[in-house]
């Protein structure tokens, strides 16, 4: 079964896929989590709005925390248990958060009149602990899993902007899809929320290299500086930039550009999570564990690559195709 790809890569292919659907996961389920976090600040016409955008997507995009955690569970089983059995507490919040959310959006539209800000607080507070778990599960990971208080201060900072970093994302997703005053409502927010995202993208990258001395000698030996220099300067320009783009729709409903934070906030959080990558290989557990040292058995992870190649070019045409047929200003959802 796939005799032309050698063994040695194989462990190098899964961390690729792994890679790239937990990206997708934390874009797509982001905006979702983000317009979740929000919530709590919109009025009620707003909330059935908000909603309204994501809909037709929220459900299906956490498909792809599924397939990631899985590609953990079967190319590194090792790996897999430390690292879950490390964060067991986070992983859980996460779970109960994803529940409460997907319990809450089916019942807001069901519940009586009386009831109904109950299920939106629900959905609300779903988003919350998911954001804030998948931050600190981060955080606590990037510290090695230090036991000390610094480094679960680190996490739980890291978690905060993560919620930061979702709403931003949330709200130029609302600055796309929304008119009128929500769309200027979802400019403030997004105003609100881009800083604290920058500060934990900074924290991420100076923590790196104190954290583990082979993290820094790849950002600052000679010649990797040079060449890496371009990272924190595209960075820091884009933040800048939407900062610039954020403040003139402050009161301009032109539609033409309002693509455009939506596709920044998509580039700063690929260039962040590609920077993050970069530090973190060839380990999959921080200058512990290798991919290749927690792979499993080569003749295994073929026969898992041969169900991925099915997977998931299915699962990224049906995600392109709801996009597509939902593309455009959202309607108000209607339930018979």
């Amino acid at each position: 079964m796939l005799p032309w790809i050698p063994d040695a890569y194989l462990p190098l292919i899964f961390a690729g896929l792994m890679g790239f659907t937990l990206l997708l996961y934390g874009l797509l389920d982001g905006l979702d989590l983000g317009v979740g976090v929000l919530l709590r600040r919109a009025t009620i016409d707003d909330k059935h709005m908000m909603i309204a955008s994501i809909g037709p997507f929220w459900d299906a995009n956490e498909t792809w925390l599924v397939l990631g955690v899985g590609l953990l569970l079967v190319a590194f089983p090792v790996a897999h248990g430390i690292i879950l059995g490390a964060l067991y507490v986070p992983v859980l919040v996460l779970l109960l958060g994803l529940i409460l959310r997907g319990v809450a959006f089916d019942f807001r539209v069901k519940a009586r009149a009386n009831h109904q800000p109950l299920w939106n607080f629900a959905f609300y507070f779903g988003s919350l602990m998911a954001c804030l778990s998948q931050g600190y599960m981060l955080g606590h990971f990037l510290t090695n899993f230090a036991n000390s208080w610094m480094a679960y201060g680190f996490a739980a900072f890291i978690g905060l902007c993560f919620i930061a970093g979702y709403a931003l994302l949330g709200a130029c997703w609302l600055i796309l899809k929304t008119e009128g005053l929500l769309r200027q409502r979802a400019v403030h927010w997004a105003r609100g929320a881009l800083w604290l995202t920058a500060a934990g993208i900074a924290a991420i990258s100076l923590a790196t290299p104190l954290v583990s001395a082979r993290m820094a000698e790849r950002w600052f030996s000679l010649p990797n500086l040079y060449y890496l220099l371009p990272v924190p300067v595209i960075t820091t320009a884009l933040v800048l930039m939407l900062d610039r783009v954020l403040a003139s729709l402050i009161g301009n409903d032109n539609e033409r550009y309002s693509w455009v934070p939506f596709a920044g906030v998509v580039t700063l959080f690929c260039i962040a999570s590609g920077g993050l990558a970069y530090s973190l290989f060839p380990y999959i557990i921080i200058d512990q564990m290798t991919i290749a040292e927690a792979a499993a058995d080569p003749e295994a992870l073929r026969v898992v690559l041969m169900g991925v190649m099915v997977v998931l070019p299915v699962i990224l045409l049906y995600t392109a195709y709801s996009y597509r047929v939902f593309w455009g200003k959202a309607q108000p959802l209607l339930y018979r």
